[in-house]
């Protein structure tokens, strides 16, 4: 084998061995490239599992915020309506008639005046003096005060140890604590 023949025979040799290692080379990359879009699939998937979680907690919290919304503007109706019937019953207790009004007056006096107390009739109360001929004010010494302030309904006590408010909206309001769920179940039902 001459010279040429041998060159030739190297030559060959080396691009056969070239070409292995590129084709090899290339199997690799495409092998790479496979893995990578294998991968990157599995990323999207989890991606998109991912924004769909997140997505149902957003409307859950927007949902669970609207009920409580919506709550909230149902429990405040309710509470107008409430606060409606004790604007009504204040109304009826300013405008009773004088029987009645007495009848109130010495029981609200017999349950709440001690000895020496002074009365402050509220400025739109119509039987004050009516009031000071009942026998009770006499029993327990009580006198009238001099003013008449704006309050709404009724008439306070004022003591030598402490004062005591018994106009109507006081006593409305001790009513309300006392008995706001009885009525509202009343008017309401359990809704």
């Amino acid at each position: 084998m001459g010279r040429e023949e041998i060159v030739a025979r190297v030559l060959s040799d080396a691009r056969a061995e070239a070409d292995g290692i590129v084709e090899a080379a290339r199997k690799r990359a495409e092998d790479i490239v496979r893995a990578a879009e294998l991968a990157s699939e599995g990323e999207i998937a989890e991606a998109e599992r991912e924004a769909e979680q997140r997505a149902a907690l957003i409307t859950d919290g927007r949902a669970a915020t609207a009920r409580l919304d919506s709550r909230k503007i149902v429990l405040a109706e309710k509470r107008r309506v409430i606060d409606g019937v004790y604007l009504r019953a204040l109304a009826s207790l300013v405008c009773l008639e004088r029987r009645e009004s007495l009848l109130l007056a010495e029981k609200l006096l017999t349950e709440n005046a001690e000895e020496g107390d002074e009365i402050v009739f509220s400025e739109n109360y119509p039987y004050a003096e009516d009031v000071l001929s009942l026998p009770v004010v006499q029993e327990r010494k009580l006198t009238a005060s001099g003013e008449r302030p704006a309050l709404s309904g009724g008439f306070l006590l004022r003591g030598k140890s402490s004062d005591k408010d018994v106009t109507y909206a006081a006593i409305l309001e001790a009513d309300r604590e006392e008995h706001q769920a009885d009525i509202a179940r009343a008017i309401f039902g359990n809704a």
